[in-house]
């Protein structure tokens, strides 16, 4: 056995090619907040103790104009991109600038979480639902009902021209509900308010000076649990979601290392640690957080991120001209 494993090598040396091992620098941009990128790092080096892995942090917005300034200078820097959306990831998939990981095992996971063609993957759930003020008068279980009299003029949402949730959630509303954009329409007419921030709206609501808004899911549901008189809804025809997806860059230096990121990361090790960082897992096996409903509870409405890579603009423009911003 020994001397076979030898012959192999010998061969592969004499061949030119290298011998694959996963070690040596690796550099990660992302957008995670601070807490998580370092236990994200800290649970990949426990697995590879022989990676040199270090992160750069900032929102998406900041880590692509880094690397945007990067590749303009013909020097892009990450092996990895772990950021908030995937139409960003489309993006450079499309310009050439990810690498595909074909080997990546995708058994576990349903169709339609990944990109098809392995270059960007999921690495958990961000959905956008509906928090309320526990003094609202009734509990929104369904998008139509932010339309009552009852909650006119006491809903707020952030806007998709400060929040790439807050895109892919008004493109996702618009391309499943009944009516298109005379959703967003009816929501105007019955006073709603729109801007700022997922962030903005938790204050908002947290503090009564709205009782309704839209919000992704771990803002209200960690702030309840620390005592903050909110609630979250999934609404019943279904919510959107951002997967915060990681990707090589085809520039990556060390590709092994980095392959055997993406490899941690939708593993069920790997799974389990979003799950302990209060976020929804990717993997269907992996159980959700406190204060989240059973996962068959929760219904994801369809979304194509090539698709939004397209439209985006014009979203963006649908969007200004009902609000008037």
């Amino acid at each position: 056995m020994l001397g076979r494993r030898l012959t192999a090598l010998t061969l592969s040396l004499l061949a030119g090619l290298p011998v694959l091992a996963q070690e040596g620098p690796l550099l990660l941009y992302t957008s995670q907040p601070n807490t998580d990128a370092q236990q994200t790092i800290d649970a990949f080096k426990a697995k590879y103790p022989k990676v040199d892995i270090t992160f750069v942090r900032d929102g998406t917005p900041r880590v692509m104009a880094k690397l945007r300034a990067e590749i303009a200078a013909g020097a892009p820097q990450p092996d990895l991109l772990l950021i908030a959306d995937s139409v960003t990831m489309e993006a450079l998939k499309a310009e050439g600038r990810l690498m595909s990981h074909a080997g990546a095992d995708l058994s576990a996971y349903p169709a339609g979480i990944h990109d098809p063609q392995k270059f960007w993957f999921a690495t958990k759930l961000i959905t956008t639902g509906i928090v309320y003020n526990t003094k609202a008068p009734f509990k929104p279980e369904s998008w139509a009902d932010l339309l009552k009299p009852e909650a006119k003029g006491q809903l707020v949402m952030p806007s998709p021209l400060n929040s790439g949730a807050a895109l892919i959630h008004a493109a996702t509303l618009t391309g499943t509900l009944p009516g298109g954009w005379d959703y967003y329409r009816k929501l105007k007419d019955n006073a709603a308010q729109a801007g700022g921030a997922n962030g903005d709206v938790l204050r908002a609501v947290a503090t009564g000076e709205k009782l309704f808004g839209m919000i992704v899911d771990f803002m209200p549901i960690r702030e309840k649990a620390k005592g903050a008189p909110v609630e979250f809804v999934f609404p019943k025809e279904g919510v959107s979601a951002v997967s915060e997806p990681v990707a090589i860059l085809s520039t990556a230096k060390n590709p092994v290392a980095a392959k055997a990121f993406i490899d941690f990361m939708l593993s069920r090790e790997g799974q389990e640690l979003a799950l302990k960082q209060g976020y929804v897992p990717a993997h269907p096996a992996v159980a959700l957080p406190a204060g989240y409903p059973a996962r068959n509870a929760i219904r994801l409405m369809p979304f194509d991120a090539g698709k939004l890579l397209k439209e985006q603009d014009r979203v963006r423009k649908d969007f200004a001209d009902i609000f008037g911003q």
